[in-house]
């Protein structure tokens, strides 16, 4: 027995004694006895069972008999942290058997979204229970048989293409399919889209912390969390379709010949139409990669370039590691959104925005997270930021992804072609191979696109002394421009070490689009242009329903940029950031040095 209980259980007994010699009642003394030490047992023994079950084995052996589901309890440190609190440089590359945390999901943990103001229905996301007793299946790969289905880029299709065999068509046709099936089907359309709603707007809650919401954006499960969705989506479109080789085609946004709205999509009579859409947009716009309210007045020549620089800054500059590129690290007991990748920000959160209905309170469909898979367009365009993870795994001599365990363990739930709920690790999600798709090449002329250097913007290199010192927090409501010191404590690790900027303490409103630029070594920052060397990146926040709030941070990539700009050997950069829009406080700039 614990100290705490025998401790307990004496001071009991003392006072009984004392009222036993004073009344000599001792049948009553022994009642009192026998109460005293049952209480002081469930006190120590039972309730940490209760509050704190990963303490004690015993809590694992009980969890074991009664046959549930034992991802749900999730064994390690169980104190909160605050995104503060994570160290910086551990990259979620944690050594093998150190993890303990995973994120972990429970379809009974399931409730009511956090929906924003002026929501459209449905105002429940949570998906159709099981029958009772129904085990949940863990995910097995698909036999090595099957056909390899290609996922092909949308425009292949083109304006007069669109043959009933066309990739377009016949997600067209699946699409129909699904919206065809009864709303209480999880392979519905309807339910597929409330996939997303459930675990972005707060419906699902940690396995265990009630208190604290699931989200999977602003993290590393931002990746692997959609690569799954897209797995069983495109699953059962296949059976709907009689098609085992029927892939979801990809919207590819990142080379000039992607960089519209498919034509089927703005057809009112295809099953793909969304009349939630920004009609502004409808081929043949353009899209934005740099959007935020406005569209640019640029020729589409100039549009192309922009988006090839922001693509190569994205990819290739500020991606270097693997919590740059995926997101940071995420584990049971955190606060949610730790800090977006660079895709994630840019293009991602940038192309919801600049389909959205801006004419609506909250930008639906695809300019909220609630709302966005409304849209068939959602699934092309995330087929191709699932598409770049596995680019970015080849380019630059090559990336390898997080080792952490915390990270292979996160777990999801879904409903698979035969209407079985299926739990998905992170790590079932790595190889593409093994769940038998693939992509369609298409090229990556961003490689070539590395931004230039503008001229006469750097009078701020080297740290000047004429810059007003800057007392953080600070709210951004016009350009604030610091110089941060790159002094590092410690010898350098090696030429993998990555110098980054971090812009920690971002408090974003919740209930807007915010959007803000950083620029590095430009005082003159009116003289760069979105796509120039000095602009380092942006922060693109969605509104977020039930946050009135979005804490989080952001980081820049800074050694492929100081080089460029030849200040490698400068004691600081100055780093300047330019309100878009939306309401912003940020806690502080700092530099650290990281290998993952």
């Amino acid at each position: 027995m614990p100290e705490s209980f025998w401790r307990e259980a004496t001071k009991c007994i003392l006072r009984v004694w004392a009222m036993a010699g004073s009344n000599g009642t001792l049948l009553i003394a022994f009642r009192i006895v026998l109460f005293c030490a049952l209480a002081s047992a469930a006190t120590t023994l039972l309730l940490p069972l209760i509050t704190r079950p990963c303490a004690s084995s015993l809590s694992r052996t009980i969890l074991a008999a009664t046959a549930l589901d034992p991802h749900l309890i999730s064994c390690a440190d169980d104190g909160s942290k605050s995104n503060a609190e994570l160290s910086e440089g551990d990259g979620g590359n944690k050594p093998a058997g150190s993890g303990g945390r995973p994120i972990v999901t429970d379809l009974l943990s399931c409730g009511e979204p956090d929906l924003p103001s002026h929501a459209l229905p449905p105002f429940r996301c949570c998906p159709p229970t099981p029958p009772s007793g129904t085990p949940i299946a863990n995910f097995t790969f698909p036999d090595p048989g099957e056909p390899l289905r290609t996922r092909r880029p949308a425009h292949e299709s083109g304006s007069g293409s669109g043959t009933d065999n066309s990739v377009v068509a016949r997600y067209a046709r699946a699409v129909a399919l699904m919206k065809a099936l009864p709303e209480s089907d999880p392979r519905s359309f309807y339910q597929q889209a409330n996939v997303h709603c459930a675990y972005c707007a707060a419906a699902y809650r940690q396995a265990g912390r009630p208190e604290l919401p699931l989200q999977i954006h602003y993290s590393w499960l931002f990746f692997p969390f959609h690569r799954a969705y897209l797995y069983f989506f495109e699953r059962v479109a296949a059976r709907l379709l009689g098609d085992p080789g029927f892939a979801v085609p990809f919207w590819s946004w990142d080379v000039p010949e992607g960089m519209r709205v498919p034509p089927e999509f703005a057809d009112a009579a295809s099953p793909l139409y969304d009349p939630m859409r920004n009609p502004d947009h409808a081929p043949p716009r353009l899209v934005d990669l740099d959007f935020s309210y406005v569209d640019r007045n640029c020729t589409d020549e100039q549009q192309i370039q922009l988006n090839l620089r922001i693509m190569y800054k994205q990819m290739v500059t500020n991606a270097p590691l693997p919590s740059l590129f995926h997101g940071q690290p995420y584990r049971a007991g955190d606060r949610a959104m730790p800090g977006a990748g660079t895709v994630e920000l840019s293009p991602h959160n940038v192309i919801h925005r600049w389909s959205g209905d801006l004419s609506r309170a909250n930008h639906e469909n695809m300019g909220a997270y609630y709302s966005a898979a409304r849209d068939p367009i959602f699934y092309p365009h995330h087929a191709n930021s699932d598409r770049l993870w596995e680019v970015w795994r080849g380019v630059g001599g090559g990336h390898a992804d997080f080792t952490d365990p915390d990270w292979l363990d996160s777990s999801f739930l879904f409903y698979d072609e035969d209407a079985r709920l299926v739990r998905v690790t992170v790590r079932d999600m790595l190889d593409v191979g093994r769940l038998r798709y693939a992509y369609a090449e298409v090229g990556l002329p961003w490689l070539s696109a590395r931004p230039p250097v503008v001229a006469d913007v750097n009078r701020g290199r080297g740290g000047p002394t004429h810059l007003k010192s800057v007392r953080f927090p600070v709210s951004l409501d016009a350009a604030v421009t610091a110089a941060v010191s790159r002094r590092r404590q410690g010898k350098p690790r090696g030429q993998r070490e990555e110098e980054v900027l971090v812009v920690d303490g971002i408090e974003a409103d919740g209930a807007d689009f915010v959007k803000f630029d950083v620029y590095v070594n430009a005082v003159d920052h009116e003289k760069v242009g979105p796509g120039g060397r000095e602009m380092a990146g942006s922060f693109v926040s969605l509104k977020h329903p039930g946050e009135v709030v979005v804490q989080t941070s952001m980081r820049v990539a800074l050694k492929e940029i100081l080089e460029d700009l030849g200040a490698e050997g400068d004691d600081s950069v100055t780093v300047t950031l330019v309100p878009v829009e939306g309401r912003v406080r940020i806690g502080g700039l700092r530099i650290v040095y990281m290998t993952e």
